[in-house]
Protein backbone atom coordinates (compact mmCIF):
# COMPACT_ATOMS: atom_id res chain seq x y z
CA UNK A 1 0.00 0.00 0.00
CA UNK A 2 1.15 3.52 -0.78
CA UNK A 3 -0.51 6.06 1.46
CA UNK A 4 1.40 9.17 0.44
CA UNK A 5 -1.41 10.50 -1.77
CA UNK A 6 -4.24 10.26 0.76
CA UNK A 7 -2.77 11.45 4.05
CA UNK A 8 -3.75 15.06 3.42
CA UNK A 9 -7.19 14.32 1.94
CA UNK A 10 -10.04 14.57 4.47
CA UNK A 11 -12.37 11.57 4.23
CA UNK A 12 -15.82 11.01 5.70
CA UNK A 13 -16.95 7.35 5.61
CA UNK A 14 -20.71 7.02 5.97
CA UNK A 15 -21.66 3.46 6.91
CA UNK A 16 -25.32 2.74 6.17
CA UNK A 17 -26.11 -0.32 8.29
CA UNK A 18 -23.66 0.61 11.03
CA UNK A 19 -25.14 -1.75 13.62
CA UNK A 20 -25.08 -4.83 11.39
CA UNK A 21 -22.95 -7.95 11.63
CA UNK A 22 -20.79 -6.97 8.64
CA UNK A 23 -19.77 -3.70 10.26
CA UNK A 24 -18.90 -5.30 13.58
CA UNK A 25 -17.10 -8.35 12.20
CA UNK A 26 -15.36 -6.94 9.13
CA UNK A 27 -15.52 -3.20 8.58
CA UNK A 28 -14.58 -1.91 12.03
CA UNK A 29 -11.64 -4.33 12.48
CA UNK A 30 -10.39 -3.36 8.99
CA UNK A 31 -10.67 0.36 9.75
CA UNK A 32 -8.99 0.00 13.13
CA UNK A 33 -6.06 -1.90 11.60
CA UNK A 34 -5.71 0.66 8.82
CA UNK A 35 -5.59 3.32 11.53
CA UNK A 36 -2.90 1.47 13.52
CA UNK A 37 -0.83 0.94 10.35
CA UNK A 38 -1.21 4.65 9.47
CA UNK A 39 -3.05 4.03 6.22
CA UNK A 40 -5.94 6.37 6.97
CA UNK A 41 -5.90 10.11 6.23
CA UNK A 42 -5.02 12.47 9.05
CA UNK A 43 -8.61 13.75 8.92
CA UNK A 44 -10.75 10.63 8.82
CA UNK A 45 -14.26 10.40 10.22
CA UNK A 46 -16.81 7.59 10.44
CA UNK A 47 -20.50 8.37 10.52
CA UNK A 48 -22.68 5.35 11.19
CA UNK A 49 -26.37 5.31 10.34
CA UNK A 50 -28.88 2.56 11.16
CA UNK A 51 -32.40 2.01 12.47
CA UNK A 52 -31.27 0.72 15.87
CA UNK A 53 -32.06 3.11 18.69
CA UNK A 54 -28.68 2.81 20.38
CA UNK A 55 -26.43 5.50 21.79
CA UNK A 56 -23.12 6.24 20.10
CA UNK A 57 -21.31 5.30 23.32
CA UNK A 58 -22.99 1.88 23.46
CA UNK A 59 -22.29 1.29 19.78
CA UNK A 60 -18.61 2.00 20.35
CA UNK A 61 -18.66 -0.56 23.15
CA UNK A 62 -20.06 -3.14 20.72
CA UNK A 63 -17.36 -2.27 18.20
CA UNK A 64 -14.69 -2.64 20.90
CA UNK A 65 -16.01 -6.10 21.76
CA UNK A 66 -16.07 -6.94 18.05
CA UNK A 67 -12.42 -5.97 17.69
CA UNK A 68 -11.50 -8.30 20.52
CA UNK A 69 -13.30 -11.15 18.79
CA UNK A 70 -12.58 -10.55 15.09
CA UNK A 71 -9.57 -8.28 14.56
CA UNK A 72 -6.33 -9.82 13.29
CA UNK A 73 -4.54 -7.95 16.07
CA UNK A 74 -5.88 -7.46 19.57
CA UNK A 75 -6.86 -3.83 20.13
CA UNK A 76 -5.07 -1.66 22.65
CA UNK A 77 -7.21 0.56 24.84
CA UNK A 78 -5.21 3.73 24.22
CA UNK A 79 -5.21 3.45 20.43
CA UNK A 80 -8.88 2.45 20.43
CA UNK A 81 -9.80 5.50 22.51
CA UNK A 82 -8.12 7.74 19.94
CA UNK A 83 -9.67 5.91 16.98
CA UNK A 84 -13.12 5.92 18.60
CA UNK A 85 -13.10 9.73 18.60
CA UNK A 86 -13.60 9.58 14.82
CA UNK A 87 -16.91 7.68 15.16
CA UNK A 88 -20.35 9.30 15.24
CA UNK A 89 -23.76 7.63 15.02
CA UNK A 90 -27.27 8.62 13.95
CA UNK A 91 -30.43 6.59 14.36
CA UNK A 92 -32.56 6.78 11.21
CA UNK A 93 -34.78 4.90 8.77
CA UNK A 94 -33.12 4.61 5.36
CA UNK A 95 -36.54 4.90 3.68
CA UNK A 96 -37.37 8.15 5.51
CA UNK A 97 -36.78 11.16 3.25
CA UNK A 98 -36.15 13.38 6.28
CA UNK A 99 -32.98 11.43 7.04
CA UNK A 100 -31.48 12.46 3.71
CA UNK A 101 -32.04 16.15 4.44
CA UNK A 102 -29.88 15.63 7.52
CA UNK A 103 -27.28 13.64 5.56
CA UNK A 104 -27.03 16.29 2.86
CA UNK A 105 -26.77 19.15 5.35
CA UNK A 106 -24.10 17.53 7.50
CA UNK A 107 -21.93 16.35 4.60
CA UNK A 108 -22.27 19.58 2.63
CA UNK A 109 -21.22 21.61 5.67
CA UNK A 110 -18.30 19.27 6.26
CA UNK A 111 -17.11 19.49 2.64
CA UNK A 112 -17.23 23.29 2.83
CA UNK A 113 -15.12 23.16 6.00
CA UNK A 114 -12.45 21.23 4.06
CA UNK A 115 -12.35 23.82 1.30
CA UNK A 116 -13.94 21.35 -1.11
CA UNK A 117 -11.13 18.83 -0.68
CA UNK A 118 -13.13 16.36 1.42
CA UNK A 119 -14.03 12.94 0.04
CA UNK A 120 -17.31 11.28 1.02
CA UNK A 121 -17.62 7.50 0.84
CA UNK A 122 -21.00 5.83 1.34
CA UNK A 123 -20.66 2.18 2.41
CA UNK A 124 -23.98 0.38 1.80
CA UNK A 125 -23.68 -2.42 4.37
CA UNK A 126 -27.41 -3.03 3.99
CA UNK A 127 -29.83 -5.41 2.33
CA UNK A 128 -29.45 -5.28 -1.47
CA UNK A 129 -33.17 -4.49 -1.81
CA UNK A 130 -32.33 -1.06 -0.35
CA UNK A 131 -29.53 -0.23 -2.81
CA UNK A 132 -31.70 1.46 -5.42
CA UNK A 133 -34.03 3.34 -2.99
CA UNK A 134 -31.07 4.69 -1.00
CA UNK A 135 -29.15 5.85 -4.09
CA UNK A 136 -32.32 7.43 -5.50
CA UNK A 137 -32.82 9.46 -2.31
CA UNK A 138 -29.19 10.58 -2.16
CA UNK A 139 -29.51 11.50 -5.84
CA UNK A 140 -32.02 14.22 -4.98
CA UNK A 141 -29.17 16.33 -3.59
CA UNK A 142 -26.23 18.05 -5.30
CA UNK A 143 -23.75 16.23 -3.10
CA UNK A 144 -23.59 13.26 -5.43
CA UNK A 145 -22.56 15.47 -8.38
CA UNK A 146 -18.97 15.76 -7.12
CA UNK A 147 -18.02 12.75 -9.25
CA UNK A 148 -14.39 12.53 -8.16
CA UNK A 149 -15.01 12.94 -4.45
CA UNK A 150 -18.23 11.09 -3.69
CA UNK A 151 -18.03 7.29 -3.89
CA UNK A 152 -20.36 4.39 -3.15
CA UNK A 153 -19.41 0.89 -2.01
CA UNK A 154 -21.98 -1.83 -2.69
CA UNK A 155 -21.79 -5.19 -0.92
CA UNK A 156 -22.70 -8.42 -2.65
CA UNK A 157 -25.01 -9.81 -3.83
CA UNK A 158 -25.39 -7.32 -6.64
CA UNK A 159 -28.68 -8.66 -7.96
CA UNK A 160 -29.92 -12.23 -7.65
CA UNK A 161 -30.36 -12.98 -11.36
CA UNK A 162 -29.11 -11.65 -14.70
CA UNK A 163 -32.28 -9.57 -15.03
CA UNK A 164 -32.19 -8.08 -11.53
CA UNK A 165 -28.47 -7.25 -11.80
CA UNK A 166 -29.07 -5.44 -15.08
CA UNK A 167 -32.05 -3.57 -13.63
CA UNK A 168 -30.03 -2.55 -10.56
CA UNK A 169 -27.19 -1.31 -12.75
CA UNK A 170 -29.63 0.78 -14.78
CA UNK A 171 -31.26 2.18 -11.65
CA UNK A 172 -28.11 3.36 -9.89
CA UNK A 173 -26.59 4.56 -13.18
CA UNK A 174 -29.38 7.13 -13.41
CA UNK A 175 -27.83 8.79 -10.35
CA UNK A 176 -24.15 7.79 -10.31
CA UNK A 177 -21.35 7.58 -12.83
CA UNK A 178 -19.50 4.29 -13.11
CA UNK A 179 -16.33 5.83 -11.62
CA UNK A 180 -18.26 6.46 -8.38
CA UNK A 181 -19.39 2.85 -8.00
CA UNK A 182 -17.32 0.23 -6.17
CA UNK A 183 -18.98 -3.22 -6.22
CA UNK A 184 -17.09 -5.14 -3.59
CA UNK A 185 -16.04 -8.79 -3.76
CA UNK A 186 -14.03 -9.48 -0.61
CA UNK A 187 -12.33 -12.50 -2.22
CA UNK A 188 -10.42 -10.15 -4.51
CA UNK A 189 -8.93 -8.39 -1.50
CA UNK A 190 -7.28 -11.53 -0.17
CA UNK A 191 -3.48 -11.43 -0.27
CA UNK A 192 -3.16 -14.76 -2.08
CA UNK A 193 -5.67 -13.73 -4.75
CA UNK A 194 -3.82 -10.49 -5.46
CA UNK A 195 -0.60 -12.50 -5.68
CA UNK A 196 -1.99 -14.44 -8.64
CA UNK A 197 -1.26 -11.50 -10.92
CA UNK A 198 2.26 -11.07 -9.54
CA UNK A 199 2.91 -14.79 -9.73
CA UNK A 200 1.74 -15.05 -13.34
CA UNK A 201 3.15 -11.90 -14.89
CA UNK A 202 6.32 -11.18 -12.88
CA UNK A 203 7.88 -14.61 -13.54
CA UNK A 204 9.00 -15.33 -17.10
CA UNK A 205 9.13 -19.12 -16.68
CA UNK A 206 5.35 -19.56 -16.18
CA UNK A 207 3.80 -17.52 -18.98
CA UNK A 208 5.10 -19.78 -21.83
CA UNK A 209 3.44 -22.76 -20.11
CA UNK A 210 0.17 -20.96 -19.27
CA UNK A 211 -1.96 -22.34 -22.10
CA UNK A 212 -3.74 -25.35 -23.58
CA UNK A 213 -0.48 -26.86 -24.84
CA UNK A 214 0.78 -27.54 -21.32
CA UNK A 215 -2.21 -27.34 -18.97
CA UNK A 216 -4.59 -30.29 -18.73
CA UNK A 217 -7.26 -28.76 -16.47
CA UNK A 218 -7.91 -26.13 -13.81
CA UNK A 219 -9.92 -26.64 -10.61
CA UNK A 220 -11.22 -23.85 -8.37
CA UNK A 221 -12.76 -24.85 -5.04
CA UNK A 222 -14.44 -22.90 -2.26
CA UNK A 223 -15.21 -25.53 0.38
CA UNK A 224 -16.64 -24.99 3.85
CA UNK A 225 -16.85 -27.45 6.73
CA UNK A 226 -19.68 -25.56 8.43
CA UNK A 227 -23.36 -25.17 7.60
CA UNK A 228 -25.27 -21.94 7.03
CA UNK A 229 -25.10 -21.00 10.75
CA UNK A 230 -27.15 -17.78 11.30
CA UNK A 231 -27.50 -17.05 7.58
CA UNK A 232 -30.35 -19.46 6.84
CA UNK A 233 -32.81 -16.75 5.85
CA UNK A 234 -30.45 -15.18 3.33
CA UNK A 235 -28.97 -18.43 2.08
CA UNK A 236 -32.31 -20.09 1.39
CA UNK A 237 -33.03 -17.35 -1.13
CA UNK A 238 -29.59 -17.52 -2.68
CA UNK A 239 -27.95 -20.94 -2.74
CA UNK A 240 -24.38 -22.00 -3.52
CA UNK A 241 -24.43 -21.05 -7.20
CA UNK A 242 -25.37 -17.43 -6.52
CA UNK A 243 -23.54 -17.07 -3.22
CA UNK A 244 -20.11 -18.22 -4.40
CA UNK A 245 -19.77 -19.22 -8.05
CA UNK A 246 -21.38 -16.20 -9.73
CA UNK A 247 -19.00 -13.78 -8.04
CA UNK A 248 -16.01 -15.13 -6.08
CA UNK A 249 -15.16 -18.21 -8.12
CA UNK A 250 -15.79 -16.76 -11.56
CA UNK A 251 -13.58 -13.80 -10.63
CA UNK A 252 -10.80 -16.21 -9.65
CA UNK A 253 -11.25 -17.95 -12.98
CA UNK A 254 -10.82 -14.61 -14.73
CA UNK A 255 -7.54 -13.95 -12.92
CA UNK A 256 -6.17 -17.35 -13.87
CA UNK A 257 -7.35 -17.16 -17.49
CA UNK A 258 -6.83 -13.48 -18.42
CA UNK A 259 -4.28 -12.33 -20.98
CA UNK A 260 -1.23 -10.33 -19.83
CA UNK A 261 -2.18 -6.69 -19.31
CA UNK A 262 -0.31 -3.96 -21.15
CA UNK A 263 -0.25 -1.88 -17.95
CA UNK A 264 -1.60 -2.30 -14.43
CA UNK A 265 -4.06 0.52 -14.86
CA UNK A 266 -7.45 -0.40 -13.33
CA UNK A 267 -9.46 -0.51 -16.54
CA UNK A 268 -6.75 -2.43 -18.38
CA UNK A 269 -6.95 -5.21 -15.76
CA UNK A 270 -10.74 -5.17 -15.81
CA UNK A 271 -10.83 -5.19 -19.62
CA UNK A 272 -8.75 -8.38 -19.64
CA UNK A 273 -11.17 -9.99 -17.20
CA UNK A 274 -14.11 -8.97 -19.38
CA UNK A 275 -12.44 -10.67 -22.34
CA UNK A 276 -12.44 -13.92 -20.35
CA UNK A 277 -16.10 -13.50 -19.37
CA UNK A 278 -17.07 -12.92 -22.99
CA UNK A 279 -15.22 -16.09 -24.01
CA UNK A 280 -16.91 -18.42 -21.48
CA UNK A 281 -18.77 -21.02 -23.51
CA UNK A 282 -22.48 -20.57 -23.00
CA UNK A 283 -24.19 -23.60 -21.47
CA UNK A 284 -27.58 -24.17 -23.03
CA UNK A 285 -30.53 -25.30 -20.94
CA UNK A 286 -30.33 -28.71 -22.61
CA UNK A 287 -26.67 -29.04 -21.57
CA UNK A 288 -27.08 -28.06 -17.92
CA UNK A 289 -27.28 -31.66 -16.69
CA UNK A 290 -23.97 -32.41 -18.42
CA UNK A 291 -22.14 -29.37 -17.04
CA UNK A 292 -23.62 -28.61 -13.61
CA UNK A 293 -24.33 -30.58 -10.44
CA UNK A 294 -26.19 -29.47 -7.31
CA UNK A 295 -26.52 -30.96 -3.85
CA UNK A 296 -27.92 -30.37 -0.38
CA UNK A 297 -26.54 -31.73 2.87
CA UNK A 298 -28.66 -33.90 5.13
CA UNK A 299 -28.51 -34.77 8.81
CA UNK A 300 -25.90 -37.00 10.40
CA UNK A 301 -25.91 -37.87 14.08
CA UNK A 302 -26.08 -34.65 16.07
CA UNK A 303 -25.52 -32.53 12.97
CA UNK A 304 -28.66 -30.94 11.58
CA UNK A 305 -29.50 -31.22 7.91
CA UNK A 306 -29.92 -28.06 5.89
CA UNK A 307 -33.71 -28.30 6.03
CA UNK A 308 -33.57 -28.31 9.83
CA UNK A 309 -31.52 -25.09 10.01
CA UNK A 310 -33.11 -21.94 11.41
CA UNK A 311 -35.08 -19.86 8.88
CA UNK A 312 -34.86 -22.56 6.20
CA UNK A 313 -38.01 -23.99 4.64
CA UNK A 314 -38.59 -27.64 5.70
CA UNK A 315 -38.94 -28.67 2.04
CA UNK A 316 -36.27 -26.31 0.69
CA UNK A 317 -34.89 -27.03 -2.78
CA UNK A 318 -31.96 -24.63 -2.32
CA UNK A 319 -28.59 -26.13 -3.18
CA UNK A 320 -25.82 -26.03 -0.59
CA UNK A 321 -23.36 -27.54 -3.10
CA UNK A 322 -22.74 -26.63 -6.72
CA UNK A 323 -20.17 -27.79 -9.26
CA UNK A 324 -19.85 -26.55 -12.84
CA UNK A 325 -17.59 -27.36 -15.76
CA UNK A 326 -16.74 -24.27 -17.80
CA UNK A 327 -14.83 -23.87 -21.05
CA UNK A 328 -13.19 -20.67 -22.26
CA UNK A 329 -13.31 -20.47 -26.02
CA UNK A 330 -10.20 -18.58 -27.02
CA UNK A 331 -6.77 -19.46 -28.40
CA UNK A 332 -5.13 -19.83 -25.01
CA UNK A 333 -7.69 -22.12 -23.35
CA UNK A 334 -9.51 -24.03 -26.08
CA UNK A 335 -10.82 -27.37 -24.70
CA UNK A 336 -9.19 -26.94 -21.26
CA UNK A 337 -11.92 -27.63 -18.67
CA UNK A 338 -12.26 -25.30 -15.70
CA UNK A 339 -13.91 -27.33 -12.94
CA UNK A 340 -15.36 -25.18 -10.16
CA UNK A 341 -17.17 -26.22 -6.99
CA UNK A 342 -18.40 -24.85 -3.71
CA UNK A 343 -20.35 -26.28 -0.83
CA UNK A 344 -21.15 -26.27 2.85
CA UNK A 345 -20.74 -28.92 5.55
CA UNK A 346 -17.95 -30.64 3.61
CA UNK A 347 -14.89 -32.60 4.72
CA UNK A 348 -12.58 -29.59 4.78
CA UNK A 349 -12.48 -25.82 4.81
CA UNK A 350 -10.39 -24.77 1.86
CA UNK A 351 -10.33 -22.22 -0.93
CA UNK A 352 -7.80 -23.18 -3.56
CA UNK A 353 -6.88 -23.20 -7.23
CA UNK A 354 -5.32 -26.36 -8.64
CA UNK A 355 -3.64 -26.41 -12.06
CA UNK A 356 -2.70 -29.76 -13.54
CA UNK A 357 0.01 -29.76 -16.20
CA UNK A 358 0.07 -32.37 -18.93
CA UNK A 359 2.21 -35.42 -18.28
CA UNK A 360 5.67 -35.70 -19.75
CA UNK A 361 6.74 -38.97 -21.44
CA UNK A 362 8.14 -41.46 -18.91
CA UNK A 363 9.58 -44.02 -21.28
CA UNK A 364 13.22 -43.13 -20.62
CA UNK A 365 12.97 -43.95 -16.90
CA UNK A 366 13.08 -47.41 -15.27
CA UNK A 367 9.65 -49.06 -15.05
CA UNK A 368 9.57 -49.07 -11.25
CA UNK A 369 8.92 -45.31 -11.46
CA UNK A 370 5.64 -45.76 -13.31
CA UNK A 371 3.66 -46.33 -10.09
CA UNK A 372 4.62 -42.96 -8.62
CA UNK A 373 4.58 -41.00 -11.85
CA UNK A 374 1.88 -38.40 -12.29
CA UNK A 375 1.49 -34.89 -13.62
CA UNK A 376 2.97 -31.77 -12.09
CA UNK A 377 0.55 -29.66 -10.08
CA UNK A 378 0.50 -26.01 -9.14
CA UNK A 379 -1.72 -25.35 -6.11
CA UNK A 380 -2.62 -21.87 -4.90
CA UNK A 381 -4.14 -22.03 -1.42
CA UNK A 382 -6.23 -18.93 -0.76
CA UNK A 383 -7.64 -19.64 2.70
CA UNK A 384 -7.30 -20.61 5.46
CA UNK A 385 -3.92 -21.91 4.31
CA UNK A 386 -2.05 -19.26 2.31
CA UNK A 387 0.67 -20.59 0.05
CA UNK A 388 1.69 -21.48 -3.50
CA UNK A 389 2.80 -25.07 -3.96
CA UNK A 390 4.55 -26.46 -7.06
CA UNK A 391 5.12 -30.20 -7.28
CA UNK A 392 7.90 -31.66 -9.40
CA UNK A 393 10.08 -34.78 -9.61
CA UNK A 394 13.64 -35.31 -8.48
CA UNK A 395 15.94 -38.31 -8.12
CA UNK A 396 16.11 -39.93 -4.70
CA UNK A 397 19.63 -40.25 -3.25
CA UNK A 398 21.11 -43.67 -3.98
CA UNK A 399 22.47 -45.88 -6.74
CA UNK A 400 19.19 -46.36 -8.60
CA UNK A 401 17.34 -43.89 -10.82
CA UNK A 402 14.37 -43.70 -8.49
CA UNK A 403 12.11 -40.68 -8.77
CA UNK A 404 10.26 -38.93 -5.98
CA UNK A 405 7.70 -36.16 -6.05
CA UNK A 406 8.78 -33.11 -4.04
CA UNK A 407 7.10 -29.81 -3.32
CA UNK A 408 8.40 -26.29 -3.59
CA UNK A 409 6.28 -24.07 -1.31
CA UNK A 410 5.98 -20.33 -0.94
CA UNK A 411 4.29 -19.78 2.42
CA UNK A 412 3.03 -16.24 2.94
CA UNK A 413 3.35 -16.27 6.71
CA UNK A 414 6.76 -17.91 6.80
CA UNK A 415 8.39 -16.07 3.92
CA UNK A 416 7.01 -12.57 4.44
CA UNK A 417 7.02 -12.78 8.24
CA UNK A 418 4.42 -10.05 8.55
CA UNK A 419 0.85 -9.81 9.71
CA UNK A 420 -1.18 -10.22 6.54
CA UNK A 421 -3.82 -7.51 6.04
CA UNK A 422 -7.38 -8.74 5.84
CA UNK A 423 -9.28 -8.44 2.55
CA UNK A 424 -11.43 -5.54 3.72
CA UNK A 425 -8.33 -3.57 4.67
CA UNK A 426 -7.09 -3.75 1.09
CA UNK A 427 -10.46 -2.92 -0.39
CA UNK A 428 -11.36 0.00 1.87
CA UNK A 429 -7.92 1.50 1.32
CA UNK A 430 -8.36 1.14 -2.45
CA UNK A 431 -11.65 3.05 -2.33
CA UNK A 432 -10.02 5.83 -0.31
CA UNK A 433 -7.23 5.91 -2.90
CA UNK A 434 -9.84 5.80 -5.70
CA UNK A 435 -8.37 2.62 -7.22
CA UNK A 436 -11.14 0.43 -8.72
CA UNK A 437 -8.85 -2.41 -9.94
CA UNK A 438 -10.24 -5.03 -7.56
CA UNK A 439 -13.88 -3.99 -7.91
CA UNK A 440 -16.51 -5.30 -10.31
CA UNK A 441 -17.40 -3.07 -13.23
CA UNK A 442 -20.95 -3.04 -14.58
CA UNK A 443 -20.15 -5.21 -17.60
CA UNK A 444 -18.28 -7.73 -15.42
CA UNK A 445 -21.31 -8.16 -13.17
CA UNK A 446 -23.72 -8.73 -16.02
CA UNK A 447 -21.43 -11.11 -17.91
CA UNK A 448 -20.76 -13.21 -14.79
CA UNK A 449 -24.52 -13.58 -14.30
CA UNK A 450 -24.86 -14.56 -17.96
CA UNK A 451 -22.32 -17.39 -17.43
CA UNK A 452 -24.70 -19.16 -15.03
CA UNK A 453 -28.05 -17.91 -16.35
CA UNK A 454 -29.16 -21.16 -17.96
CA UNK A 455 -28.17 -23.17 -14.87
CA UNK A 456 -30.22 -20.87 -12.67
CA UNK A 457 -33.22 -21.17 -14.96
CA UNK A 458 -33.14 -24.96 -15.07
CA UNK A 459 -32.57 -25.34 -11.34
CA UNK A 460 -35.45 -22.98 -10.59
CA UNK A 461 -37.91 -24.77 -12.86
CA UNK A 462 -36.90 -28.40 -12.30
CA UNK A 463 -37.21 -30.15 -8.96
CA UNK A 464 -33.78 -31.40 -7.84
CA UNK A 465 -35.05 -34.82 -6.75
CA UNK A 466 -33.23 -36.82 -4.11
CA UNK A 467 -32.46 -33.89 -1.79
CA UNK A 468 -30.69 -34.18 0.60
CA UNK A 469 -28.05 -36.07 -1.38
CA UNK A 470 -24.80 -35.81 0.59
CA UNK A 471 -23.73 -36.28 4.19
CA UNK A 472 -21.92 -33.76 6.38
CA UNK A 473 -18.19 -34.42 6.35
CA UNK A 474 -18.18 -35.75 2.78
CA UNK A 475 -17.02 -34.04 -0.42
CA UNK A 476 -20.51 -33.54 -1.77
CA UNK A 477 -22.82 -35.61 -3.95
CA UNK A 478 -21.44 -38.54 -5.92
CA UNK A 479 -22.73 -36.92 -9.11
CA UNK A 480 -20.00 -34.28 -8.72
CA UNK A 481 -17.37 -37.03 -8.97
CA UNK A 482 -19.06 -38.35 -12.10
CA UNK A 483 -18.92 -34.87 -13.64
CA UNK A 484 -15.13 -35.20 -13.77
CA UNK A 485 -15.02 -38.97 -14.21
CA UNK A 486 -16.65 -38.63 -17.64
CA UNK A 487 -13.47 -36.76 -18.67
CA UNK A 488 -11.19 -39.23 -16.90
CA UNK A 489 -10.44 -36.79 -14.08
CA UNK A 490 -10.95 -36.55 -10.31
CA UNK A 491 -11.31 -33.70 -7.80
CA UNK A 492 -8.21 -32.64 -5.92
CA UNK A 493 -8.95 -33.03 -2.20
CA UNK A 494 -6.51 -32.08 0.54
CA UNK A 495 -7.67 -34.78 2.97
CA UNK A 496 -7.78 -38.32 1.71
Amino acid sequence: MNNNNIQDTPVQLVILGATGDLTTRKLMPALYNLYIDKFLPKEFFIWGIARNNISCANLKTEYWEGLNSYSRRKPEQASWDEFAKTIDYTNGDLLDDKLYVQIDQKLSDWKKSTGGKGVVIFYLAISPVLFAPVVERIGQYKLKNDREKVRFIFEKPFGNSPESASELNKSISKVLKENQIFRIDHYLGKETVQNILAFRFANAFFEPLWNRNYIDWVQISGLEDMGVEERGGYYDGAGALRDMIQNHIIQLMCMIAMEPPITFEPDEIRNKKVDVLKAIRFITEEQVHQYAIRGQYGAKGDIKGYRQEDNVKPDSKTETYAAVKFYIDNWRWEDVPFYVRTGKMLAEKSSMIVIKFKRTPIFAFPKENYKVWESNFLIIHISPQMDINLSFYAKEPGQDMKLKKVDMVFDFHEELRAATPEAYEHLIFDVIENDPTLFMRMDQVELSWRAISSILKVWQTESPGGFPNYQPGSYGPTAADKLLAQDGNIWHNETK
